[in-house]
């Protein structure tokens, strides 16, 4: 009878009644899959609007960059008497000087001016001074651009961690920033094959050939520039893209992951106290004394340039490998300090290899491990830091600190040690 009593209790239904249990479980079913439906567009909106602008704009940023050691295998070594003592050292590193000194103001100026406006400023008076330096007539005069060119540009990459980080949770910021880098490093990898067809323009309208590389990529930066100004966005509370439904999903997220989608105040005294915190200065460290450069292993100046791009392929596999990895596991040191060993035995290889073949393959070995160290640093760092003004103050002094290995570089890696640089090895 007891038995009979449980089993009415539990299972039986009245004749002709309708079990609704079922429907509701396939109901919240819906509902679940619709918002993951929804969640998943929204993402994927936001995911277009954000990376491959920035992505092209950081693009040129490199190219701008590193498209002097192009320029001078093109001519300009030769037209403006680079090689005589430290000239073209002096030109490349003073570089990274301003560089490095203007991360964190030009972060802290973001608050005041809108992260769209003062973006778009920096990218269009960057790509002004590129485009300046097809027309410079001495080495002191280019190395006034460079100048420039460092402070500009020091705006941009510290802004774009700051704002990449403040769209997406923590575990979904690697996988971005990997894909964010890896499409502005496979334009870098492509610049040199750029730069060898824009030199063949030598003597069309009495220019050199080196001269058109500044004066078309220059170019090419001020056009993107204008469309930052129409097209980058603002933080998630400001943005006017997304639908007001849209909009709350994305906060939500935030809030859930980490509490901070709407920007605290930024003050003189909280800038203070987060570069008194030495868990910022040690993330940091670890991420860019790494990298090496390229350079004349005995070949003439169109395979200089070539070969110069093949490097660059093998990053696209594993920093996004590595990315999604890190992502999966909700880990990143582990991953990070297995790409810098690849690194590291690519830097001996190069150095040391003896035959060109196998210095040639180090570099492989190198961009392999070096390129994805760096959305993974940032991605630690930035994981690791509650609040948009100490993250504001935080992405700055990441990339200021990478700035530091471009000085190692420029000053390690001289013309006279040429073939071999063993101080940089």
């Amino acid at each position: 009878m007891s038995s009979s009593q449980t089993s009415l209790s539990s299972d039986a239904k009245p004749p002709g009644s309708k079990d609704f249990s079922k429907e509701v479980e396939i109901t919240c079913s819906h509902e679940e899959q619709f918002d993951y439906k929804f969640e998943r567009r929204t993402m994927l909106r936001v995911d277009l609007r954000l990376l491959p602008l920035l992505a092209a704009v950081y693009s040129t940023a490199l190219i701008d960059r590193v498209n002097l050691g192009a320029a001078h295998t093109a001519g300009m070594g030769v037209d403006l008497d680079l090689d005589v003592g430290a000239r073209f050292s002096i030109a490349s590193c003073l570089y990274f000087v301003t560089y490095i000194i203007f991360q964190l103001p030009g972060n802290l100026l973001i608050p005041k001016c809108g992260i769209r406006n003062w973006v778009s400023f920096c990218v269009i008076a960057w790509g002004a001074v590129a485009f300046g330096m097809g027309f410079v007539n001495n080495w002191q005069q280019l190395t006034i651009t460079r100048v420039f060119l460092g402070a500009f540009e020091a705006c941009y990459f510290p802004a774009m961690v700051l704002l990449i980080s403040t769209w997406y949770k923590r575990h979904e910021v690697q996988k971005r920033l990997a894909a964010f880098y890896l499409i502005s490093i496979t334009a870098t990898g492509v610049s040199p094959i750029l730069a060898w067809a824009l030199s063949l323009l030598d003597g069309k309208r009495n220019i050199a050939g080196w001269r058109w590389i500044f004066i078309v990529e220059g170019a090419l930066t001020l056009f993107l520039g204008v469309l930052c100004w129409i097209w980058i966005v603002d933080f998630p509370h400001q943005n006017k893209f997304l639908t007001p439904e849209q909009t709350a999903l994305v906060i939500k997220r935030i809030d859930e992951d980490r509490g901070d989608a709407i920007p605290d105040e930024l003050t003189a005294e909280k800038v203070w106290k987060y570069l008194g915190d030495w868990k910022l200065w040690a993330y940091d460290a670890q991420a860019y004394f790494i990298s090496i450069i390229l350079k004349g292993m005995g070949w003439d100046e169109t395979h200089s340039l070539l070969l110069s791009a093949p490097p660059y392929g093998p990053p696209l596999l594993t920093c996004m490998l590595f990315s999604w990895l890190s992502d999966k596991f909700r880990h990143r040191s582990t991953f990070i300090y297995i790409q810098g060993l690849m690194c590291l035995i690519g830097l001996v290889l190069t150095a040391f290899g003896g035959k060109n073949s196998v210095r040639y393959f180090g570099t492989f070995l190198t961009n392999a491990g070096n390129v994805g160290t760096i959305p993974g640093i940032l991605a630690w760092s930035s994981n690791n830091v509650v609040s948009h003004s100490k993250r504001n103050v935080q992405s700055a002094v990441t990339v200021m600190l990478g700035g530091i290995g471009g000085i190692m570089a420029t000053t390690t890696f001289r013309a006279k040690d040429a073939p071999h640089y063993l101080p940089g090895g």
